[in-house]
């Protein structure tokens, strides 16, 4: 007989997790208090971009793992679903802002040659290729093979789609029942602050974030990264900016920082300059106090598992996150990375 597992939760780690779940053969059912990529999933960014890969260590090493996987993860999310994810891997585009900058990149670049795929590492160039140029103070731009884009809420929607599919159940408005169920909790911000609560002590918070989505057709060129922005576009037709990190805030819906990132990523890239903004999304993105992701037993709950604090990397972490998952509740595994612990 099938494994019944329950999900709190339909954000990406929600439903990455329960996707993984189904495809190793156990009965899934997702319960979400409010809608589908009602938190901070629901964005428009997608960029599945790497972390420097100097100086290396344990954390990205398991970001590099699950970037490599997600071409395959996603194509099972496609195929099952019949709907569109948005994935691609186009690269990474960084303008060079001064020569210093410039004299630090070669140590760079030889670290991404050690630890990355070799079609997919670092160089530096004078005549980058695509519509989606910025300009370069010094004349160079820094670019990647290994980035990737996604589209969040078409990913989303593909997840649900691909769950129901595969004969698991999504309710929505509708909070995780109080049951025997081995059930993971991936229930974002509100989960860290419960959490606060729960165990007496700081698991983690919601950090602010605002985000636009443009009207600008570029898609097959490489993303953009400068000045702490991400300029992504998507394969719709779209391009998305993206996003602020706000710790203190008066307000979870946009203001005026939202108008500020079309600014910024005008001067970043003018060809963006008459792109109509199409929506704008702000909302509370759960950041763990040790800043990685949780995978961990609910203390004194067994079966219970937290899944939460994907902050920034979530999209790219959910193939990682959800395969472990898998093996935890499933394969008994135990040997969950160090890094993934309760703060």
């Amino acid at each position: 007989m099938a494994r019944v597992i329950h999900v709190a939760g339909a954000g990406v780690f929600g439903l990455a997790c329960a996707w993984a779940l189904i495809r190793h053969g156990a009965q899934v059912t997702v319960f979400e208090a409010a809608t589908i990529g009602a938190g901070s999933s629901g964005g428009h960014v997608g960029a599945l971009a790497p972390h420097a890969p100097d100086p290396w260590n344990i954390k990205k090493q398991l970001q590099l793992d699950s970037l490599l996987a997600a071409p395959g993860f996603w194509a099972s999310v496609e195929l099952a679903s019949r709907l569109p994810t948005g994935y691609a891997r186009t690269g990474r585009l960084q303008p060079v802002p001064d020569m210093d900058t410039a004299a630090r990149l070669p140590d760079r670049i030889a670290a991404a040659a050690r630890q990355w795929p070799a079609a997919m590492g670092m160089a530096l160039t004078r005549d980058p290729h695509g519509p989606l140029i910025p300009p370069s103070p010094t004349g160079l731009w820094l670019t990647d093979g290994l980035t990737a884009r996604l589209n969040p809420r078409a990913a989303l929607q593909a997840l649900a789609a691909a769950i129901r599919a595969g004969g698991g159940q999504i309710h929505e408005h509708t909070p995780a029942p109080d049951a025997h169920a081995p059930t993971i909790w991936a229930t974002g911000t509100p989960g860290l602050v419960a959490l606060n609560s729960a165990l007496d002590r700081k698991i983690g918070q919601g950090v602010k974030g605002q985000s636009l989505l443009l009207s600008h057709a570029a898609p097959d060129s490489p993303q953009v990264f400068a000045d702490g922005l991400h300029i992504v576009p998507h394969a719709d037709g779209t391009t998305a900016i993206g996003s602020t990190s706000e710790n203190t805030y008066d307000t979870v819906h946009p203001d005026h920082q939202a108008q500020d990132l079309l600014a910024r990523a005008v001067a970043i890239c003018p060809a963006l300059a008459d792109a109509p903004v199409l929506d704008i999304w702000a909302g509370l993105r759960p950041r763990a106090r040790s800043r990685a992701p949780v995978l961990a037993p609910w203390p004194g709950r067994p079966g219970h598992l937290i899944v939460n604090g994907g902050f920034k990397i979530g999209f790219g972490m959910a193939p990682l996150i959800a395969d472990l998952t898998a093996q935890i509740l499933l394969d008994d595994r135990r040997d969950i990375p160090d890094l993934f612990a309760l703060p």
